[in-house]
C-alpha cells in the first residue's frame, strides 16, 4: 500500500570526451529511487531482488453438491496455514530479542485468526450461502472485514492499516494454500546484499537474518505498518514504498541506501559512493552516540530530572520502548483488546493481556487509558445498546470516552478489575479518556472503590498501593476547568493531539482544513499552561503525552511552562533526551514567557525553531 508520495530521479554518467555522445546503457546509469524512511542506516552493497509468484485465484461460483468439498478445501488449508505459523514462531529463537518481542504477539494474532474467528466463520458461511470457491470466499470476506475497519472514523490510521492488514495476510496465506502457490524463498540471499523487491510481509521480515542482510528496500509499503515495525526492530536499515523501484533495479546493481534519507542510489558513481560511505561513518558514529543517551540520565544541565516515557499502542511495539530507553508507559491505549472481535472480552482475558505488558517492563511504571470509543471504531460487540452512535451527525462531540463508560458501567468495572489485579505486577496508574467535567471523575471513582471493595471480599490480592486514578485533559472545556477536576483526580494527563484538534476545530484527516492544525496556536499554548499550572498548585503529577512531547524542539517550551514528565513514541525518546541534557530550566522558563506573550502563531513558530539546534547530549 503505497501511503507516501514518492518519486525518483536519474542522473546520467557524461560521455568520454573522445566518444560521440550517445544514451548509456541503462545498467550503466546511476539512479536515485526516493521512498519512504523506514529504519535508518546506511548500506552499501550488491542489489539481490527477490519476486514471489502471485496468487492466481479468478472468483469461482461452485454448485450445491461441492459445498462440503469446499469447505473439507478450507480446513485443510487452514491446517496447513498453522503448521507455517508455528514454524515461524518456532524460528523466533534465532531472531534478535527486540524482533522477538516484536513479531510473537503478531504470531498470536495470526493463531487467533486460524482460530473460530470471524473471518473463517464469514468463510464458510458464504460457501454454503453463496455458492462461493474457498479461495473467493476466503478473499471476499476478508475484504469486507478491512473495508469495515478501514471506514471507521478513528484518529489511529495507522493502527486501521495494521488490522486490515493483519486480516488480508492470512488471507492471503489461506489462498496460497487452496491453490497450492509457492511462497517466497530467502535462503538464497547471499551474505551483504540489499533486498529488493517489490513487497514484504511480516513473515517474509521475520525470515531475515539482521547479521546477513545489509538493507531493504521495497516498492510498496508505509511507514505504520507490521512489515515496517519488524524491520526497525530488527535494526536493517530500510526504505519502503519505492515507486518504480523493481524496474529500475537489476540483479548485482551496487547500491547505496540511506534508511534515515529514504534512498537507493542504484548503480552509484564515484561521487554517490563516496557520499555513502561518509553517511555510512556518520551514522555509525551517531548510533554509538545515541545508544549511550540510553543509559545516562534525563536530566538538564541544572540538575532537573525529566521524566521520558512511551506510548503504547499496541503490544508489538514493546521491543521499541525497550530499545528507546524509555522511562515506563505513560499511555498505553486499551482499544486493541476490543477491536475487531464479536464478543468483549472478560476481565480474565485483559489481567492477561496487561500482565504481558506491566511484567516485561520490570518495575517501571505503565499508565494505562480505559476504553476510549467511540460508535466510530469497529468494535462491533459494543455497538449494541449505545445507539445515539450510528445516527449521530458528529461522533466525536457524542457519548465517547468516559460519556460512554459511565453510561455501559459494567465495561469501566471490568476494565478496573483487571487492571487492579495486574497493578500487584508493577506500578500502574489509571488514565480517563475525554474528561470534561469533574462529576465524571467522581462518578467513575465511585466505580472504582465499588470494584475494590467486591474484589477485597473473594479474596482478590490487590497491590499495598492502589493504581492512582487520573483524567486526560483534552478538550478546551476540561483545561478550563483543570483546577475543579484536579480535586477529584490524582493526576493529568494532557492529550495535545485532541486539544489542539477540539480548540481549532480541525480534522487533520480532513485535508481542506489539515493546514490549520497547529498545536503551537496561542489559544491551544494556553490551555496547555492553564491545566499544568493547575496540577502544580496542587502538587499533582501532570503529563504530556501528545505529538508535542516528541518533537525536541518544543522540549524548551513543555519543560518552561513547568512540565517534567513527557511521553511520545518510542522512537523519539532518544532525541529528545538528548536535547533535554543540553537545556537549563531557568532559560527554558523565560523562553516559555516570550513564547506566552505572543499572539501570532507564525511568530511563536520563528521563535520555537530559533530557540537552537539540539546540541549534543554530554556524556
Amino acid at each position: 500500500m503505497k501511503t507516501e508520495k514518492t518519486e525518483r530521479t536519474e542522473k546520467p554518467e557524461a560521455p568520454k570526451a573522445a566518444e560521440a555522445p550517445r544514451r548509456a546503457p541503462r545498467r550503466q546509469r546511476e539512479m536515485t529511487v526516493r521512498g519512504i524512511p523506514i529504519s535508518p542506516g546506511v548500506a552499501i552493497g550488491a542489489v539481490y531482488d527477490t519476486s514471489e509468484e502471485p496468487t492466481v485465484a479468478p472468483r469461482r461460483a461452485i454448485v450445491a453438491a461441492q459445498v462440503e468439498e469446499e469447505r473439507q478445501r478450507l480446513a485443510a488449508a487452514v491446517t496447513a496455514s498453522r503448521k507455517q505459523v508455528a514454524k515461524l514462531k518456532a524460528r523466533l529463537g534465532v531472531l534478535p530479542e527486540e524482533a522477538q518481542e516484536e513479531l510473537e504477539p503478531l504470531l498470536d494474532a495470526y493463531a487467533m485468526m486460524l482460530g473460530e474467528s470471524r473471518l473463517l466463520r464469514g468463510a464458510r458461511r458464504r460457501i454454503g450461502e453463496e455458492l462461493l470457491a474457498a479461495e473467493t470466499a476466503v478473499q471476499d470476506e476478508a475484504e469486507a472485514i478491512a473495508a469495515i475497519i478501514l471506514a471507521a472514523k478513528d484518529d489511529d490510521k495507522a493502527g486501521l492499516r495494521r488490522r486490515a492488514g493483519e486480516v488480508r495476510e492470512i488471507a492471503r496465506r489461506l489462498t496460497r494454500n487452496l491453490t497450492a502457490t509457492p511462497f517466497r524463498s530467502l535462503k538464497e540471499v547471499p551474505a551483504g546484499a540489499i533486498l529488493v523487491a517489490e513487497e514484504l510481509t511480516p513473515a517474509d521480515a521475520a525470515l531475515l537474518d539482521p547479521s546477513r542482510i545489509a538493507g531493504v528496500a521495497t516498492e510498496e509499503g508505509g511507514s505504520d505498518g507490521h512489515t515496517a515495525i519488524m524491520l526497525r526492530a530488527l535494526g536493517i536499515p530500510s526504505v519502503l514504498g519505492c515507486a518504480g523501484l523493481t524496474e529500475a533495479a537489476r540483479r548485482g546493481d551496487e547500491a547505496v541506501l540511506d534508511g534515515a534519507a529514504g534512498t537507493i542510489v542504484l548503480r552509484p558513481g564515484t561521487a554517490a559512493l563516496e557520499v555513502g560511505q561518509e553517511s555510512l561513518a556518520a551514522y555509525a558514529k551517531e548510533k554509538s552516540r545515541l545508544s549511550k543517551l540510553r543509559r545516562l540520565p534525563s536530566v538538564t544541565l541544572d540538575g532537573e530530572e525529566v521524566e521520558l516515557q512511551a506510548n503504547l499502542e499496541i503490544p508489538a511495539e514493546l521491543p521499541l520502548i525497550a530499545q528507546a530507553g524509555a522511562q515506563g508507559i505513560g499511555l498505553l491505549r486499551t482499544e486493541f483488546l476490543f477491536m475487531n472481535r464479536e464478543d468483549l472480552p472478560d476481565e480474565d482475558a485483559q489481567f492477561e493481556a496487561y500482565s504481558q505488558i506491566v511484567g516485561p517492563m520490570a518495575g517501571d511504571g505503565v499508565t494505562i487509558r480505559v476504553l476510549d470509543w467511540g460508535g466510530e471504531k469497529d468494535m462491533e460487540a459494543l455497538a449494541q445498546g449505545v445507539e445515539p452512535w450510528h445516527s449521530g451527525p458528529n461522533p466525536a462531540l457524542g457519548l465517547r470516552g468516559i460519556r460512554m463508560l459511565l453510561k455501559r458501567p459494567e465495561l469501566l468495572e471490568s476494565q478496573f478489575a483487571a487492571i487492579l489485579r495486574v497493578a500487584t505486577q508493577g506500578p500502574v496508574r489509571i488514565l480517563l479518556p475525554m474528561v470534561t467535567i469533574p462529576a465524571e471523575v467522581a462518578q467513575a471513582r465511585e466505580i472504582y472503590e465499588r470494584v475494590i471493595r467486591r474484589l477485597r471480599r473473594k479474596g482478590v490480592a490487590l497491590p499495598e498501593k492502589l493504581p492512582p486514578l487520573g483524567a486526560m485533559i483534552e478538550t478546551p472545556g476540561a483545561a478550563l476547568a483543570a483546577d475543579a477536576i484536579a480535586l477529584e483526580a490524582d493526576f493529568f494527563a494532557i492529550g495535545t493531539n485532541d486539544l489542539a484538534m477540539y480548540t481549532l476545530a480541525v480534522d487533520r484527516a480532513e485535508a481542506e482544513v489539515a493546514h490549520l492544525y497547529d498545536p503551537l496556536h496561542p489559544a491551544v499554548l494556553r490551555l496547555v499552561q492553564f491545566a499544568t499550572e493547575a496540577a502544580l498548585r496542587l502538587r499533582m503529577p501532570v503529563s504530556v503525552c501528545g505529538e508535542m512531547a516528541g518533537n525536541p524542539r518544543l522540549v524548551p517550551l513543555l519543560l518552561g511552562l513547568g512540565l517534567r514528565s513527557l511521553s511520545m513514541n518510542a522512537s523519539a525518546i532518544p532525541r529528545v533526551k538528548q536535547m533535554v541534557r543540553t537545556l537549563k530550566i531557568d532559560d527554558c522558563a523565560r523562553f516559555a514567557r516570550r513564547v506566552m506573550e505572543q499572539g501570532d502563531p507564525q511568530r511563536i513558530q520563528e521563535l520555537v525553531l530559533n530557540f537552537g539546534e539540539p546540541a549534543a547530549g554530554r556524556e
